[in-house]
């Protein structure tokens, strides 16, 4: 990874992390280049026309540049048990005279096939994925066309699946991460473990670089991952409230607000493991939520637009890693020059 850096023109071993539903603005992704390292436009729940449109305003900045997209990992929900499930929050939609109970379990791929295609037709310097993994022929096509390609993994296993096929680099996310967990079996609980150990066991597993994420929020927490053998890190939370996020400004209230205290793994949300802070929604619904993605985070999308707009957050996904606390209102390039040691 080292090389790659060089290779690509980037001396801070700090990178921005993609974060899917406004977060990482181009601004961001521009402002983390500028500070000698790379950011990440998060490509998922985009059409490839939108994304496309991130990608020209990030390519007439002329700085170094990733993109992340979802691979399809559908986890299948009974329409029984997505029904019960639709029934028990109707009561929070209600709040916003949204239906939700006369819905059904939707599937989708989130424009895989348009975004593949866009990413081959125009490259980019860097393409990560997540959620699962590309099959190889998919990965030969973006590297022959000069992208590096990266694949986030959760343990041992899923970095030999990724090594398999074909990819560059690994992504090795602890369970600490804010927003969802990249696991590859999201029916599954997630294995509690450090990232500095899970960075060893990784790197003992396959001989890929890695980038290490999940939970880092210090310039500590960086020398960790990096004795533990990773060749660059990744952070997300911690830049939610700089100048250039895009979060909600309720969201970017919360992470500073004494009353939540505490993140959570929950799929109440989406119907996949994620980590967010503690709120309403996840103390009432965490427990009863099946697994079930896409389909849950369609059934509750527009009571979560409509929560955001009314700066509810007890009703809104409220994605933090455990070093929350740590991110802080200033520019991007302020927070990453912190964390590399720069300040």
């Amino acid at each position: 990874m080292s090389n790659l850096l060089t290779d690509l023109g980037i001396d801070c071993p700090v990178l921005a992390a993609p974060m899917a539903g406004g977060p990482s603005t181009p601004a961001l992704v521009t402002a983390a280049a500028r500070a000698g390292g790379l950011g990440f436009l998060a490509g998922g729940y985009k059409t490839a026309q939108a994304l496309a449109g991130q990608i020209h305003t990030v390519e007439a900045q002329g700085v170094p540049f990733g993109v992340n997209l979802f691979v399809r990992n559908a986890v299948p929900v009974s329409p029984e048990a997505y029904r019960d499930y639709a029934r028990r929050v109707q009561e929070e939609a209600d709040r916003y005279g949204l239906t939700l109970t006369d819905t059904e379990p939707v599937d989708d791929d989130d424009h895989w096939a348009d975004k593949i295609g866009l990413l081959t037709a125009h490259p980019v310097p860097w393409v990560s994925f997540t959620f699962g993994i590309p099959d190889a022929g998919t990965v030969t096509r973006l590297r022959r066309a000069g992208t590096t390609v990266l694949q986030c993994v959760t343990n041992s296993d899923e970095a030999h699946l990724a090594a398999e096929a074909g990819v560059d680099a690994l992504i090795v996310q602890a369970p600490a991460a804010g927003g969802h967990s990249a696991t590859l079996t999201p029916e599954r609980p997630l294995a509690s473990v450090s990232l500095p150990e899970l960075v060893g066991a990784v790197r003992q597993a396959v001989r890929l670089p890695v980038v290490a994420t999940g939970g880092i929020a210090t310039p500590e927490d960086v020398a960790a991952a990096r004795r533990a053998g990773a060749d660059a890190v990744m952070v997300g939370t911690v830049l939610l409230r700089t100048d250039e996020s895009g979060a909600s400004a309720a969201h970017q209230a919360a992470l500073a607000d004494p009353a939540f205290d505490t993140t959570v793994l929950t799929r109440a949300f989406t119907g996949r493991p994620a980590r967010a802070l503690r709120n309403h929604f996840t103390d009432r619904y965490s427990a009863h939520a099946p697994a079930g993605y896409p389909a849950l985070h369609h059934l509750t999308g527009q009571l979560r637009k409509a929560a955001t707009a009314a700066g509810d957050t007890d009703r809104i996904h409220l994605w933090a890693g455990t070093g929350y606390r740590e991110a802080r209102a200033e520019p991007a390039a302020r927070t990453l020059d912190r964390l590399a040691g720069r300040l």
